[in-house]
């Protein structure tokens, strides 16, 4: 299992799909975000264009654990990205955040094949001026330092160029 951590247009994600991409396909990309609006659709529409087959793409904006769970054995798995799907946990009212965690970890542990996760490293910046941004910051940190423990790889990405943080280069 590998973490690639970094900011926003970091490099994270092109990173992360040319480790899989290296492994024999036909490799599972996870995807976790949702098109809340137009530019987001955007986005998301550029991401799976990046990705013609061998790649398969899912949707797992919620039930993270479950999909990496049901992954062939052997199939390299994508997750782009953690902190979406964070985000989409902390939105929903009736999440238990902890259990979803919880849940999330245990599956990567058990994962029948190459996994990579890809995540938002939020804990550069200042400190949020509300409630709710100061809890993703520090929600997305235990999330990380949980994975992290448990990986066997982490890589940070700083503008393309990615910094081996825990395991082999």
């Amino acid at each position: 299992m590998t973490l690639v951590l970094g900011g926003a247009r970091s490099g994270k994600s092109r990173y992360a799909e040319g480790l899989i991409e290296a492994l024999p396909g036909p490799w599972l990309y996870v995807a976790t975000a949702q098109a809340w609006d137009d530019e987001m659709r955007a986005r998301i529409d550029a991401h799976r264009a990046r990705r013609p087959p061998p790649w398969e793409t899912v949707d797992a904006p919620r039930d993270l654990p479950a999909m990496i769970g049901r992954a062939p054995a052997g199939r390299p798995v994508l997750v782009d990205c953690l902190t979406l799907w964070l985000t989409n946990a902390m939105l929903d009212d009736d999440a238990d955040l902890a259990a979803e965690v919880e849940a999330l970890v245990g599956s990567c542990r058990a994962a029948a094949g190459p996994l990579v996760l890809v995540s938002n490293e939020v804990g550069f910046g200042i400190v949020p001026e509300n409630a709710l941004a100061r809890r993703f910051r520090d929600e997305a940190g235990r999330l990380h330092q949980c994975l992290a423990a448990i990986a066997d790889r982490v890589v940070l990405v700083v503008a393309g160029l990615p910094m081996t943080l825990k395991g082999d280069t």
